[in-house]
């Protein structure tokens, strides 16, 4: 019993402790809660036919765009010039993330250990890792800084797919200006975060105030600049790369379903999902998204089948097919490191 015992404990840390036990709780009550949306999503399944066969390269490119803007991205954090290592350890992270709840730390803590297994330092590797995930969250929460005064002063948007893209790609250049004056400059950075402090303490009256928040950000900022080095150009433009091709998947299944959507609404329609899938009650926010993104696609002028089928589609390109290509990749990469290395790739 004793070494049973030990076997169940790391750390001094229990296999199965109180948190993990209500984690697993919750993630159940999640899937039994959104189950009926899941299975609506999935229904759709013999609509994929509706799906134009020309616009399946155009997705899956999309996607891989995706991938490619954070690979960039954690090379620039690792400071390695290596393909392998990095792609291999992010897809099987993802895929980890996938099948686990915890909102990306999983898939994260995997990405480290495997990291750590090709040679890199560890406490090295993980900052690295933290600092691409704040900048890939800053990116997907100032989308809607520049998507919401379009949609209030009623602007209107061309049916051209080609237009919506070339509005796509404005909004995106902005994004990304956007991010390198933050990181460029000192006074924007503390006044957004002193901004948001007033607003914040206004909501809260009756709880203790918020306080230094401009200069906390500005030291979060300043760690990022630090990890990224001089390239930290290129990883704001790889950050924001890999939510506007994300974007253009969503918005170009929207088109081969023959569906004609406001591309700003579907923009914040895409927020909300990508938001979404960052709950950690369950794997890949599964459940959450599936009814989000089907109510506020709903919402942008398209019809509910439609809106039910385009993200199946969606799902199927960016969650669904991403997990069988990790576990392919986890082998690869044991396969080149079955145990820890002396150097990275």
């Amino acid at each position: 019993m004793a070494d049973l015992d030990a076997e169940g404990t790391r750390n001094g840390r229990p296999r199965w402790s109180v948190g993990r036990v209500l984690l697993l709780v919750v993630t159940g009550f999640s899937l039994y809660l959104f189950a009926p949306s899941i299975a609506e999503v999935f229904e759709a399944w013999d609509k994929l036919g509706e799906v134009h066969p020309a616009t399946i390269p155009v997705l899956l490119a999309c996607e891989i765009g995706s991938f490619v803007c954070v690979w960039i991205l954690q090379r620039i954090a690792l400071r390695t010039h290596g393909w392998f290592v990095v792609a291999t350890t992010q897809l099987a992270g993802n895929a980890f993330n996938r099948i686990t709840p915890g909102g990306g730390t999983t898939g994260t803590a995997l990405q480290a250990t495997m990291l750590t297994d090709a040679g890199f330092d560890g406490a090295k590797a993980a900052a690295a890792l933290t600092a691409q995930s704040l900048l890939i969250t800053a990116a997907v929460i100032v989308m809607p800084v520049f998507a919401l005064p379009a949609i209030f002063a009623g602007t209107s948007v061309p049916g051209s797919l080609v237009d919506a893209l070339w509005i796509g790609l404005a909004l995106f250049l902005g994004m990304a200006a956007l991010g390198a004056l933050l990181l460029a400059t000192r006074r924007p950075v503390v006044w957004v975060g002193d901004t948001v402090q007033r607003i914040a303490n206004l909501v809260r009256r009756h709880r203790e105030p918020i306080r230094d928040l401009g200069a906390r950000l500005l030291v979060e900022r300043d760690e990022i600049r630090t990890t990224m080095g001089s390239r930290w150009i290129e990883a704001v433009a790889a950050a924001v790369g890999r939510w506007a091709f994300e974007y253009f998947v969503l918005l170009v299944t929207l088109y081969a379903i023959g569906a004609d959507p406001n591309p700003w609404l579907t923009l914040l329609a895409f927020v909300a999902a990508s938001v979404l899938g960052m709950v950690p009650f369950t794997p890949g926010g599964l459940g959450f998204v599936e009814a989000g993104l089907t109510a506020t696609l709903a919402l942008s002028g398209i019809t509910t089948g439609e809106a039910v089928l385009a993200t199946l589609v969606f799902r199927l390109v960016s969650f669904w097919l991403p997990m069988p290509i990790g576990l392919a990749t986890t082998w690869m990469f044991r396969r080149r490191y079955p145990r820890a290395a002396a150097a990275p790739d």
